[in-house]
């Protein structure tokens, strides 16, 4: 029988949880790791919508990107996380949470958002956007990527062919007049990565919930600026723990959530 613990440990392998920062909460969040795990649902974060599927699927195990909490001082059914908890206690389905440490891992989101971006392939892997830190066997520990389009692109074919493949209901940018070719990423909430797409030399930025000032010193830099939003940024990677996590463990049926998706509408 596998266990929620034998998924851990396999997800463990996959992201580290040393790769986390010290503020996130990852690992095994709710539910018993000695728990059997019958059948598998991932999901960028843990709604109540996608309890109800995995309920409806027969999932007794979540692996979620967000996690559910970060600090709790209670649990109880009158907050939102509260009653997220007591719904997934009381009907047996555990939680494992990966953040950051999947950001910053092989294979991860941001690589998976790097292809999106057309800077790595089968053939070509994007560069680490900083130097964070790095592991002990050397793995380095970086929150985005860098790399080059196969060949220059204007800018406003790029928003459209990037648009299209981050199934995104809307792009906020900045067009700075230039071709894209280097382009940088960052997964999610990137504006913390700005600085380091500066140094990178990069002409593009691509990340999500950016301010408005990091629109104004784009223009004064003349780099062009991609807010993709932060699910559709961070979402390819779904598809890559699902086929993972089926490599890993082929007995069990692993599906990617079909209940949640982008909630944030451009008019």
């Amino acid at each position: 029988m596998v266990t929620v613990n034998d998924v851990y440990e396999f997800l463990n392998t996959v992201a580290p949880s040393q790769m986390a920062m010290e503020s996130d909460n990852v690992g095994l969040l709710v539910g018993s790791g000695d728990a059997g795990a019958s059948k598998i649902l991932v999901s960028l974060d843990i709604t109540e919508a996608v309890i109800s599927e995995a309920l409806d699927i027969g999932a007794n195990l979540i692996v979620a990107h967000h996690p559910l909490f970060f600090s709790l001082t209670s649990i109880t059914d009158k907050d939102i996380v509260g009653k997220k908890i007591i719904r997934l206690l009381s009907e047996g389905i555990s939680a494992i949470c990966m953040h950051t440490n999947l950001d910053a891992a092989k294979d991860g989101v941001n690589d998976a958002l790097a292809v999106i971006a057309g800077i790595a392939d089968d053939n070509r892997s994007a560069e680490p956007l900083s130097n964070r830190c790095s592991l002990s066997g050397g793995e380095v520990i970086s929150l985005g990527r860098v790399g080059h389009l196969k060949e220059p692109c204007s800018m406003p074919d790029y928003l459209a062919e990037l648009k299209k493949k981050l199934d995104a209901n809307g792009l906020r940018y900045y067009d700075a007049g230039c071709d894209v070719y280097r382009v940088a990423i960052a997964s999610g909430s990137g504006g913390s990565q700005w600085d380091y797409a500066i140094e990178s030399n990069c002409d593009t930025f691509v990340s999500a919930d950016l301010k408005y000032n990091i629109f104004l010193d784009a223009k004064e830099l003349g780099i062009n600026i991609i807010d993709g939003g932060h699910f559709s940024t961070e979402n390819p990677v779904i598809d890559v723990l699902v086929n993972k996590l089926g490599d890993a463990f082929p007995k069990i049926d692993v599906l990617a959530s079909q209940a949640h998706s982008q909630v944030i509408g451009f008019c």
